[in-house]
């Protein structure tokens, strides 16, 4: 029996109801037990597999596509102040979208599960949001169509996360999640690659991929063991569904410490790799033909790195019980990394820091996802919860763009100071580093 298989992972869909966990009041919200099975290869590879197929989908756009999308469309002196706007809308939609969604998954009756019509169902959503960015011929319909995308893209990944938490015990979250992160990174590296392929046809860019994502997620439900409730949950009341977006950071420290980590090594991923590739035609002096090539295999050369330190970092997690040290140690590499790239003159040293940044953010991947699931507050909520900590993921994403296009434009007429850009990410990414530190229910 190997480490990932167990009895759990072979048996049909869990019908875990209130009864059968001893659950009187249904106001009480402990309608599911914490998973202490471990689960088998049938559910890890299936989310695995769905991971890299969906990020494929999802992040050729939001690297390449959506920037020569965009260089299509405006003159090249507003290419930035677009792009930071249809990144920016996009992003915002996937805060509301993860954080509804994973709380739509929670209190989902349907006989096929609380996951499964959410996964599918926002795949789809994705697909045909694609659709309308590959033939949009203004910033406004692509902007739209970006903010469709996300929302259908976060109906699938609350729930899909979720499932971790629904699945997965607490020994075994290292390792599941390191093999998530790597999936994930992989799936950006191809992703790079098909936009790199297709970047002179929209239509197979945007769209190819995302259909392939709807298979991978079919295959996916398939094997899932959802939960299911056969009692429908009591009514929300309005400050219910406000509160959804929300968890008090004082009641629960431990998250919020997490929360703000994950929001700040966040930022400063994405004020760099939104305008990545401009960085490259400005810095670098590439052209647009060659750029895109010089993106992909800086993101391969980050992948490779990735891969290996994430899966060890994971095993060493779940080997030891600690997580605290390993995320906090590796988003200070990657300020520092961030910080090294200010100085990058030619394409071999941004290869070799995207190594050590690759290095850095596998530690972090392999790991940080296990620490969140472990200081959650209630299982039973858990696509909700997953969903407000996802907000740390999606709001860095609406605001990095915007400032840095601010800072791109400090002291510069054309609006390429990365200088000041990369050193402001450095800093963040080491402020994400210290408040992992206070957290108390990990170590």
């Amino acid at each position: 029996m190997s480490s990932l298989d167990g009895p759990h992972g072979d048996l049909p869909p869990t019908e875990k109801t209130a009864a059968s966990v001893g659950v009187v009041d249904p106001h009480e919200h402990h309608w599911f037990a914490e998973p202490t099975k471990p689960v088998g290869w049938k559910y890890v590879s299936g989310l695995v597999l769905a991971q890299l197929i969906f990020f494929i989908a999802l992040l050729g756009p939001a690297i390449i596509g959506i920037g020569v999308k965009v260089q299509q469309i405006v003159p090249d002196d507003q290419k930035t102040s677009a792009l930071g706007t249809v990144a920016g809308f996009g992003a915002l939609f996937a805060v509301i979208g993860n954080v509804l969604f994973g709380r739509f998954s929670d209190r989902t009756t349907s006989r096929f599960g609380r996951r499964r019509p959410w996964i599918v169902g926002g795949t789809v959503v994705m697909t045909l949001a694609f659709l309308v960015m590959a033939l949009g011929q203004t910033v406004p319909v692509v902007a739209a169509g970006w903010c469709l995308a996300q929302l259908g893209a976060n109906a699938t990944l609350a729930p899909f996360i979720a499932t971790i938490a629904d699945q997965v015990p607490k020994f075994q979250r290292g390792r599941v999640s390191a093999l998530l992160g790597i999936a994930q990174n992989v799936g950006i590296l191809g992703g790079t690659y098909v936009a790199q392929l297709f970047q002179d046809h929209m239509v197979i860019l945007f769209v190819g991929p995302s259909i392939l994502s709807i298979g991978a997620m079919l295959l996916f439900v398939f094997v899932l063991p959802d939960q299911r409730l056969t009692a429908r949950p009591p009514r929300m009341d309005l400050r219910e569904w406000v509160t959804t977006f929300w968890l008090s950071p004082r009641k629960y420290p431990d998250f919020a410490f997490a929360w703000w980590s994950r929001f700040l090594i966040t930022l400063a991923t994405f004020m760099f790799t939104t305008f990545r590739l401009y960085f490259i035609q400005d810095e670098l002096h590439l052209s647009e033909d060659d750029a895109p090539a010089a993106v992909t295999i800086g993101v391969l050369v980050y992948t490779i790195a990735l891969i290996a330190s994430g899966y060890i970092a994971g095993r060493i997690s779940d080997r030891t019980g600690r997580r605290k040290f390993l995320v906090a140690g590796s988003t200070l590499l990657f300020g520092i990394g961030t910080i090294a790239l200010a100085h990058v003159t030619t394409v071999g040293q941004f290869y070799m820091v995207e190594a050590l940044m690759g290095v850095a953010y596998g530690i972090y991947v392999g790991v940080d996802l296990a620490l969140v699931v472990d200081v959650l507050p209630n299982p039973d909520d858990s696509g909700k919860d997953l969903g407000v900590f996802n907000m740390a993921n999606a709001l860095p994403q609406t605001v990095a763009p915007l400032i840095g296009a601010v800072l791109l434009a400090v002291s510069s007429a054309d609006n390429q100071n990365y200088t000041l850009l990369l050193y402001a990410a450095g800093i963040v990414a080491l402020l994400g580093a210290l408040v992992v530190l206070p957290i108390k229910k990990v170590r």
